[in-house]
């Protein structure tokens, strides 16, 4: 237990003092912990044990929270599913998980989720043994008498996030209650939660560590959140003016939406705080354009093994600085390296390698692949993120880009993103992508971009424009416009389809050739 403070969910909730609030509805969090325990006794009735998976399909709405905290208390473990799966990753999903009991919203958004599940293959749902359907069965469900027995514990796994593979089928990453709590008051005493007057809007889904993370921290502050079931630009900008929101973290394409939705500046003054995760390369200018409007924003980093929110950049670093992915790490224990892809060696601060962390947020594992756990573990204990970025001391660092999609270009270890900067820079440019493709001279970047309106693609004056900034081995050896770039929905956030682009690249080669 950290300095006498709750060390399991069900406590956590209980100690809570402050309340949330849902679609309008006030609900406290000691009243959303005794629902919880309602629900905890009909999944109980249900047939659901410790170690049992629960899986949970809803969007974010205080019905979530109360569910995870149930499976908590039984010492079960909620499986986080997206409200965008459809039938092919749920049955997936809940049959490799065996998950023994669904909770799910059949009419959110006018969409047949019943249809859904009735179109999966039912062998993959045969473990299902209760269906829970909020606004019927879960409504019953929150009516019980509280459960008084508490299984929870604080090294019980509760909860598992999926992985956002574009190729392969996800990976399911466990977490336990103390990481989960101990994570959340790192972030509300670093992103400044716990001031007084602070309320937070959670605009991430819930079902994504991001939404997750934010709301988790709030709580751990014990201040007012704000939740919506789903994001709406509009809807956003009106909860943050007649709320008072001052904090809260979401993606660079919401804060894009919610500055245009919101014309007066008057309704933005009580926002203290702006964290972004960057996933739009067309909005790298969004720290100066939020300035503009009286906001200062940070860039952040995170993902679903260590956590959403684990570094942030610092309110007064330079605006070109202050929007890097990346930061300072928010937990006083956690450290970052960078390491020789190849070889494995520690490299010197500021030269790039592969991000390797210790940090008290870590995952437990991927639920039911102890190969994977291992592979991403180094010998001497550190988590292998899979990212390419840069230190700058042993607790700040810059993420650069997956290193999947880092280019080895003539020996050395390129980031798409430094070729994406030169290109956006040119006039016909909106936005770019940028991937390696194999030629018969070795690895050579390929552009890919999305012209300004009124534009048509002059690809002899863009490279033009590359060759006249950067090194020749950086050169890209063609530009294709595209009026969008292929991507995948997430639970954190809408991500590139970098494999489909470097396909299509692999195309244009083999037409050359041939």
């Amino acid at each position: 237990m950290e300095s006498g403070k709750p060390d399991t969910v069900p406590a956590f909730l209980a100690a809570a003092k402050a309340a949330l609030v849902d679609r309008g509805r006030v609900l406290p969090y000691r009243a959303l912990e005794l629902e919880s325990a309602s629900l905890a006794r009909g999944l109980r009735e249900r047939g659901v044990r410790a170690g049992d998976r629960v899986a949970l399909w809803l969007p974010s709405i205080a019905a979530w929270l109360a569910t995870f905290a149930a499976c908590c208390r039984l010492g079960a473990i909620a499986v986080s599913l997206n409200t965008r799966f459809r039938s092919a990753e749920i049955e997936d999903i809940v049959s490799r998980s065996g998950c023994k009991a669904l909770v799910y919203w059949p009419d959110f958004r006018g969409i047949d989720f019943r249809g859904i599940l009735s179109a999966c293959d039912p062998a993959a749902l045969d473990g299902l043994g209760a269906r829970i359907a909020y606004g019927e069965d879960y409504d019953e469900l929150a009516k019980l008498p509280p459960l008084e027995d508490d299984a929870s514990s604080p090294d019980a796994p509760c909860i598992v996030f999926t992985t956002s593979g574009t190729t392969k089928a996800p990976k399911f990453v466990l977490h336990d209650q103390k990481t989960l709590l101990r994570h959340a008051r790192d972030v509300a005493r670093d992103f400044r939660f716990v001031e007084d007057g602070t309320k937070v809007l959670v605009t991430a889904p819930l079902c994504g560590v991001f939404g997750f993370c934010n709301a988790m921290a709030a709580i751990a502050a014990d201040k007012p959140l704000v939740m919506t079931p789903t994001f709406n630009a509009s809807e956003a900008a009106g909860l943050v003016r007649s709320h008072g929101i001052t904090h809260f973290n979401c993606t660079d394409e919401m804060i894009a939406q919610m500055l245009a939705a919101e014309p007066d500046d008057a309704a933005l003054r009580s926002i203290r705080f702006v964290g972004y995760a960057a996933f739009n390369p067309a909005l790298a200018d969004l720290p100066a354009r939020a300035a503009a409007r009286g906001l200062t924003v940070v860039g952040l980093y995170g993902s679903s093994e260590l956590q959403a929110l684990l570094a942030r950049q610092g309110e007064d670093a330079p605006p070109e600085e202050r929007g890097l992915a990346g930061g300072k790490l928010v937990a006083a224990q956690g450290q970052v390296q960078a390491r020789d892809p190849e070889g494995g060696a520690r490299q010197p601060h500021g030269t790039p390698g592969e991000l390797v962390f210790k940090a008290p947020s870590r995952m437990v594992g991927y639920f039911g692949d102890p190969a994977a756990t291992r592979q991403a573990t180094t010998a001497d204990g550190w988590f292998r993120s899979g990212d390419l970025g840069y230190t700058l001391a042993d607790d700040r660092f810059v993420f650069l880009t997956r290193l999947g999609d880092a280019m080895r270009l003539s020996g050395f270890l390129v980031s798409p993103g430094e070729i994406e900067e030169t290109l956006l820079e040119h006039a016909q440019v909106h936005a770019a992508q940028v991937v390696a493709v194999e030629t018969p001279g070795g690895p050579r970047p390929f552009a890919f971009v999305i012209l300004r309106p009124g534009q048509t693609l002059d690809e002899a004056a863009i490279l033009a424009h590359c060759a006249a900034r950067m090194a020749k081995y950086k050169l890209p050896i063609g530009v294709q416009a595209l009026t969008e770039f292929p991507v995948t929905p997430g639970a954190n956030a809408t991500k590139i389809q970098r494999g489909k682009l470097r396909e299509m690249a692999r195309e244009w080669v083999a037409g050359l050739q041939g």
